[in-house]
């Protein structure tokens, strides 16, 4: 198993470019909810499919950069990788039914 190193700084780097990254998604997926701009709540499948897919991106963040699966094996970031694809998918086909 190959790791690289990093040093203390670029480490922090990553860490808050992360940060502000998953801030952002928050934000956004906070944007996408009709009801802050209309006043009503709309069930929608393409705002639940785009939220989902939000969803996935910071999961997938989280667990590279603060859960340190970036520097495990290859297979934890594959299992954890299809993991999260079950599960979002799963979610999904309940919210259609």
């Amino acid at each position: 198993m190959a790791t690289r190193p990093t040093t203390s700084g670029e480490s922090t780097r990553s860490i808050t470019w992360v940060w502000l990254a998953l801030t952002a998604i928050t934000m956004g997926s906070w944007w996408l909810a009709p009801a802050h701009i209309t006043g009503t709540v709309q069930a929608s499948t393409t705002i639940t499919a785009v939220v989902l897919v939000l969803t996935f991106v910071k999961c997938r963040l989280i667990i590279r950069h603060f859960m340190e699966v970036r520097t495990a094996p290859r297979w934890l970031g594959h299992a954890t990788d299809a993991w999260l694809v079950v599960l979002l998918t799963t979610v999904f086909v309940i919210y259609l039914f």
